[in-house]
């Protein structure tokens, strides 16, 4: 039997790109200054910095360390050894030095050997963990963990469940609502074809759309925590373990949202989400997954399909609450400024990626246990 496929090559891709976009947002402006984008390297080091600065290029690079440790490791051959250390290292280094000699053509942002020190020593820590974890037996007791409670050809569908709960830290319109792109998608296209005969082609829509009402708030609720639950039942044969990760995924889900909240509104503001809608959404949702820990994996995946459909449509045919625009801004304007583009869009992505996914898994043989 071929060997389980690892997630840690396609989750060390989405940090990378996460890192990307962290470092040289906002993407503007961009122009030569005439020097040398390695000018920083023998820079003074800078009088003035920060414990969050420091903390944040630290932990900012450790995941990456570890991730791409784990998938050389993770691929064999000589690479399973403390060279994996190595080569994760040099090439998070690599990638911190790029970044900052980019930075020097971006008004907004300043090239900092310090920044770079500092993001070498949190991917080589993160390097050093997943090295510590693999000789300690813990990556193999995770192989191990993941051949007992998933099918063979779970990789794509476990990607997406690790990336849910990062997808749920931006602040969504309604809790657990991913996905709602309509109103933004209308107006950048509006504004990409100003002045061209292509805008009058543009659907235009008969009538102002309305804000949730309770019961569609509720729905979305219930169907934004089914919709993870039946992505697991997809790749989850056993009943008991069904049953087991539906309660992790709830809880995993109400941690996030009550995280992006405590963010975006701070500590005491953590729970404002969690009203009576949303309280009997979470309730029929656990109702609803007891319910289908039974189901035929092909019969989740249909029905995946049909509350991924469901919930986009609810959720485009609201508008975006000039409440919720606000709270955009704390993101925007706040120190989330390097991140909240990437959550954002993975916030949007992420449902239409889970469709995807399951639209080429319905069209394959069922994997083998």
């Amino acid at each position: 039997m071929a060997k389980p496929k690892t997630s840690a090559w396609p989750l060390a891709l989405a940090y990378t790109v996460l890192i990307l976009y962290a470092s040289l947002y906002p993407f503007s402006d961009w122009r030569d200054q005439g020097i040398v984008p390695w000018f920083y390297l023998t820079a003074p080091l800078p009088k003035y910095w920060t414990w969050f600065d420091v903390i944040s290029n630290v932990l900012g690079y450790a995941p990456l360390g570890f991730l791409y440790a784990l998938s050389a490791m993770r691929s064999g051959g000589p690479w399973r050894s403390v060279h994996a250390v190595l080569l994760a290292s040099v090439a998070a280094g690599l990638l911190s030095m790029t970044m900052e000699g980019l930075q020097s053509y971006l008004p907004v942002r300043v090239p900092s050997n310090v920044d770079l020190m500092l993001n070498f020593l949190g991917a080589w820590l993160g390097a050093v963990t997943a090295y510590t974890l693999e000789k300690l037996g813990a990556i193999d007791h995770w192989g191990r963990f993941r051949a007992r409670w998933f099918v063979r050809d779970a990789r794509g569908a476990l990607v997406l469940l690790a990336l849910w709960p990062v997808a749920l830290l931006f602040p969504t319109p309604v809790p657990f609502g991913l996905g709602q792109v309509m109103e933004r998608l209308e107006a950048a296209l509006a504004d990409a074809l100003q002045g061209t005969p292509f805008l009058a082609w543009l659907p235009v829509r008969d009538i102002e759309l309305q804000p949730l009402l309770p019961f569609a708030g509720l729905l979305c609720a219930l169907l934004g925590v089914l919709i993870p639950y039946l992505l697991g039942y997809c790749i989850i044969p056993s009943k008991r373990r069904r049953a087991l990760f539906m309660a992790g995924t709830i809880a995993v889900g109400i941690g996030a949202t009550a995280l992006s909240d405590a963010l975006s509104y701070g500590p005491s503001h953590a729970w404002g989400w969690f009203r009576l809608p949303v309280q009997v959404g979470l309730a029929a949702a656990v109702l609803f997954g007891l319910a289908l820990v039974a189901l035929p994996r092909r019969a989740c995946a249909a029905l995946l399909l049909l509350a991924l459909a469901l919930q986009l449509a609810l959720l485009n045919q609201a508008p975006a609450s000039n409440y919720f625009s606000q709270t955009l801004q704390t993101w925007e304007q706040g120190k989330f400024i390097r991140f909240h583009g990437f959550i954002q869009w993975l916030g949007w992505a992420w449902p239409f990626a889970a469709l995807i996914y399951v639209l080429v898994r319905v069209s394959r043989p069922d994997p083998e246990p």
